[in-house]
């Protein structure tokens, strides 16, 4: 394809930032699953681990969630929110400087964590915490971050802020937040890596799952909405289905959420008021979150014929039917009677799973292949290559969390099953043996999305070189003339 879709304002907007992230979104995507499948297969191949310690499951794991949530996922968010809060409030970034600091700061970020795992030097808490000096360095790179998009909502030219643009700060405003208070710690001393956490038992416990949800509930869930609210109508070539729906879908959210944490300590040492006070907001929770669903998809009323020919759009609705499901589970899981039987299961590995992979990712899929073309001043390369894509990706996230929901939900039943004289039925590793094939299936579902994310790495390779000599072919035309 060499014809021209699209304009490319680079007088008015700020795109080389924007570039950038894109383009690391898709190489730690590629990166991070790439090491996800890894370690399914240790699971469920032990051998993979090579009786060494820099390629054990226990070090490779926060590498991926690393890659994954803050690489392909941070980038991502730092790509749209910068494409999103320029678009509707029709200026360039403010922030000079600042701007390149938040895209080199926080590829550094993600490159000293994956080191500093794989070396052994971790906090040794859920949600791949950092060292102290990584932890004050994004603490500046957020910092930055929010003075960039608070200073270009300063200088709009719209009167009205977008409601995509509500989703981005207050994803910005909770995520600086909860890493400044989850990461409270006492450095042993000044020229070592070592530290102690400021709190400790269950405060300690309390203060991570407060950081823990709140990091699904603004990193993974607010910030993609605010994804969600711009590129669904964008592409779909449809106003927001209701514009007053989303305000309360946000208010809502960003109110439920930060009480929501505690519902991961049932049954544990922490006071049983509060476990419960988590998990009847889970239960709350449930109706912005289907208001917010609903609006999506009701966003594509009269443009429905788009999904036969528009494989982005499918993305965008599979995402949509993801966030619905994972939103019903979660409320669900969090029951005390639930909890009992899924909790320190692969049932909640599946439900983080459908969120991950179906939400999160495949909503940044479709907006980045909406995205790549108007960045690049282009088209697509190959529009069957992204239905390819799809079509790896659904099956790939279907398989990985239909074995972890049978893994999870058999590995509960078996913990719990008692014989005729009260003595546990099944030993620990009679459970692991019969985990085994599901674990195998988990592997082969990771593979088949790393597999579509290659193709999707190869697709928009092939697209931004297009731009690049449509660009150069452009320019030689004009200085000829």
């Amino acid at each position: 394809m060499t014809t021209t879709a699209y304009s490319a304002p680079a007088e008015q907007y700020d795109y080389e930032i924007i570039k950038k992230f894109t383009i690391m979104a898709i190489v730690w995507a590629v990166v991070g699953m790439f090491v996800g499948v890894y370690i399914a297969s240790e699971l469920a191949w032990p051998w993979l681990n090579f009786d060494s310690p820099y390629f054990s499951f226990g070090r490779f794991r926060p590498v991926h969630t690393g890659a994954v949530i803050f690489g392909f996922g941070g980038s991502a968010l730092f790509a749209t929110s910068y494409y999103v809060v320029q678009r509707t409030c029709q200026t360039r970034l403010w922030g000079g400087g600042l701007i390149p600091f938040t895209f080199w700061g926080w590829q550094v970020v993600i490159v000293l964590a994956a080191l500093s795992y794989v070396t052994g030097y971790s906090q040794g808490r859920e949600y791949a915490e950092m060292e102290w000096p990584i932890d004050i360095l994004i603490e500046l790179v957020w910092v930055a971050y929010l003075a960039i998009y608070i200073g270009t909502l300063m200088k709009r030219k719209q009167p009205h802020i977008y409601v995509a643009n509500w989703f981005y700060v207050s994803f910005i405003l909770a995520t600086a937040l909860l890493h400044t208070f989850n990461n409270l710690a006492v450095p042993v001393g000044l020229f070592t890596l070592k530290s102690y956490s400021l709190f400790s038992g269950p405060m300690d416990a309390m203060t991570q799952w407060w950081y823990g949800h709140n990091a699904v509930g603004f990193f993974l869930t607010a910030a993609f909405l605010g994804m969600m609210y711009y590129f669904v109508p964008k592409h779909a070539g449809r106003p927001v289905y209701s514009y007053r729906l989303s305000i309360v879908h946000f208010w809502a959210l960003s109110f439920m959420y930060m009480w929501v944490g505690t519902h991961h300590l049932h049954w544990t040492a922490l006071p049983d008021w509060a476990s419960t006070l988590g998990a009847t907001f889970s239960i709350m929770l449930l109706l912005p979150s289907w208001g917010g669903m609903i609006n999506g998809i009701m966003t594509l009323s009269g443009a429905w014929d788009k999904m036969r020919t528009d494989p982005i759009m499918r993305f965008m609705i599979v995402a949509l039917s993801f966030y619905g499901m994972s939103t019903f589970e979660g409320p669900l899981m969090s029951l005390k009677d639930v909890n009992a039987l899924s909790h320190y299961t692969d049932w909640t590995v599946g439900h983080v799973h459908s969120g991950a992979l179906g939400w999160v990712a495949m909503i940044s899929f479709g907006s980045i292949y909406h995205m790549l073309p108007r960045l690049w001043n282009t088209q697509m390369y190959s529009v069957k290559l992204i239905n390819v894509h799809f079509w790896l990706a659904t099956v790939g996230v279907l398989l990985y969390i239909v074995a972890m929901w049978i893994s999870g939900i058999m590995q509960g039943l078996m913990w719990r099953a008692f014989d005729d004289f009260g003595n546990l039925q099944y030993s620990f590793v009679e459970s692991v043996a019969a985990m085994h094939p599901f674990y195998a299936m988990r592997a082969i579902g990771g593979l088949f999305f790393l597999t579509g994310m290659c193709v999707m790495a190869y697709n928009c390779y092939k697209t931004i070189r297009q731009g690049q000599a449509e660009a150069s072919n452009a320019a030689a035309v004009a200085q000829a003339a």
